[in-house]
């Protein structure tokens, strides 16, 4: 049986849903690195204060924390009804309240007006904020996946990984335009609040783009396959648990291609203001121009990346990402203690550069590995799960090690070690380019392959009846490993993530 390919989206229409992505995960990725920036910056001195600079930011890197933490949830619960009622809805919901987070942010008192409320109020505002990107990111690269073409999928779903960039781009520009034209008192006084209050305002404009946009065909047509199964009685497992019965070889993939890229980002970006301003003792103008500078190189690049994994692959881009920074982790460093703004700039920019490689193709990458009745689900849990061992403690590892060391090479050794788990997971994954992600899906599997993903022939209605012939899935994402048997009657009888 022959993959049968998604239709391709219109021009016009899949630049839209592009459009929509885009906006809305750049708002979403400005109030979630706004935190950042400022934890490094600002909430060390106005909501922990201490004797020691690296004390108080390694605290405010912790509730920074917190927020990757929530993320895992977000992702269980924003997965499920995304699963169950759609990609579109969930998407306004966590654009909504990550905004209002951010936006009451910026109204918070500081520990010298409330004391230890200051902090706490902080934190419960950023477990918000996690929660709200937790359930993001996966319905965002999903939307476009599964509007797009099968040929150009990992061009498409590039663009909502720009929203990174984007809006780190947008946070740090913003918090280096006020450095620049305000005082240190000024800033510290009330200046920092602006970023936090503009978010009102960037969330309605992402609203209304969001809002514009129809759901992901895809699942509308599983959505009706499910409904027909359950009117039929034959009810099946929430998606969540259906992720962890057939599909966690999957999540502990996607876990293992995101710890290098997670981990790189947020040392060259958010570890990189504590280095410059603290070890270094460089104005912090310094760390967010080159931040600024870099992330617009970024920005450029990752659909770049994404458009190459359409030629050679999803692992070859990734592998070209992930070795090379295991390399650059020691060069970064070296460059950095030039204190030479244009060589700070370099190792910044070449540093993003490497982690556009494992960040473009990662949206479609990882969207291939699931089937549509568990894509929200499986994409997020495998994504946020990496956000905890990366993400969230990459800071405050980078941090404590500097502080333990006194040197940047234990920080280059952990971000080298990171990168090379990363080149190890992909090594072993399977290729996903070309693989269909709706009707009866998959990439055909060759002699000996097992399948690489999963909508089943089965899901198209095809194959239930016991002793269905041979391969209700065969070369339809089941490969070798997933086909039946006449003879045995027993043909797969259910949707499942791999051969």
């Amino acid at each position: 049986m022959a993959a049968f390919a998604t239709p391709a989206a219109q021009p016009g229409n899949i630049k839209r849903i592009v459009a929509a992505s885009l906006v809305g995960t750049t708002v979403e990725w400005y109030d979630f690195f706004l935190y950042g920036s400022a934890a490094a910056l600002v909430f060390n001195k106005l909501f922990f204060p201490s004797s020691d600079p690296l004390t108080g930011t390694l605290l405010a890197f912790l509730t920074y924390a917190v927020g990757f933490a929530a993320r895992p949830l977000g992702g269980v619960v924003f997965g499920h009804f995304g699963d169950r009622v759609g990609r579109k809805k969930l998407l306004v919901l966590s654009l909504l309240m990550m905004g209002g987070a951010t936006f009451a942010m910026g109204l918070l008192p500081t520990h010298a007006t409330v004391g230890a409320a200051a902090p706490v109020l902080l934190t419960l505002l950023r477990l918000v904020q996690g929660f709200a990107l937790g359930g993001e990111w996966g319905g965002a690269v999903l939307l476009v996946s599964e509007h797009g073409d099968d040929r150009r999928r990992g061009f498409w779903a590039s663009w909502p990984q720009a929203g990174a960039p984007g809006g780190n781009l947008l946070a740090t520009g913003v918090l280096a335009l006020l450095a620049a034209v305000q005082s240190e008192e000024t800033f510290l006084a009330w200046g920092w609040r602006i970023p936090f209050l503009l978010s009102g305002v960037l969330v309605v404009i992402g609203l209304w783009i969001r809002i514009s946009v129809s759901e992901s065909p895809v699942f509308l047509e599983a959505q009706a396959r499910a409904a027909a199964r359950a009117a039929a009685g034959e009810g099946g497992h929430a998606p969540v648990v259906e992720v962890f019965r057939t599909g966690w070889r999957q999540v502990l993939t996607a876990i293992g291609t995101r710890l290098g890229e997670n981990i790189s980002y947020y040392i060259v970006t958010a570890f990189l203001l504590v280095y410059v301003t603290n070890e270094l003792e460089l104005p912090k103008s310094q760390a967010l121009n080159a931040v600024l500078i870099g992330s617009a190189v970024h920005f450029v690049t990752i659909p770049l990346w994404g458009a190459l994994s359409d030629r050679i692959g999803r692992r070859p881009v990734t592998l070209i990402g992930a070795a090379g920074m295991a390399l650059w982790a020691f060069a970064f460093f070296a460059l950095l203690d030039t204190r030479s703004f244009p060589v700070i700039v370099l190792a910044v920019t070449v540093g993003l550069l490497l982690h556009g490689a494992m960040y473009g193709p990662q949206a479609a990458f990882i969207s291939e590995m699931f089937e549509t009745g568990v894509r929200y689900s499986g994409a997020s849990m495998g994504s946020q799960l990496a956000s905890i061992v990366g993400g969230a403690l990459a800071p405050i590892v980078a941090v404590e090690l500097l502080r333990e060391y006194d040197s940047a090479l234990p920080v280059s050794v952990y971000l080298c070690v990171a990168s090379l788990v990363t080149v190890g997971t992909v090594l072993v994954a399977r290729e996903t380019r070309g693989i269909a992600l709706g009707g009866s899906g998959g990439r055909a599997g060759t002699a000996g392959e097992p399948g690489v993903l999963g909508d089943s022939a089965v899901e198209d209605g095809a194959g239930r009846a016991a002793g269905a012939g041979a391969g209700t899935r065969a070369g339809a994402g089941g490969g070798s490993g997933a086909t039946g048997s006449g003879a045995t009657g027993k043909g797969r009888s259910e949707d499942s993530l791999t051969g």
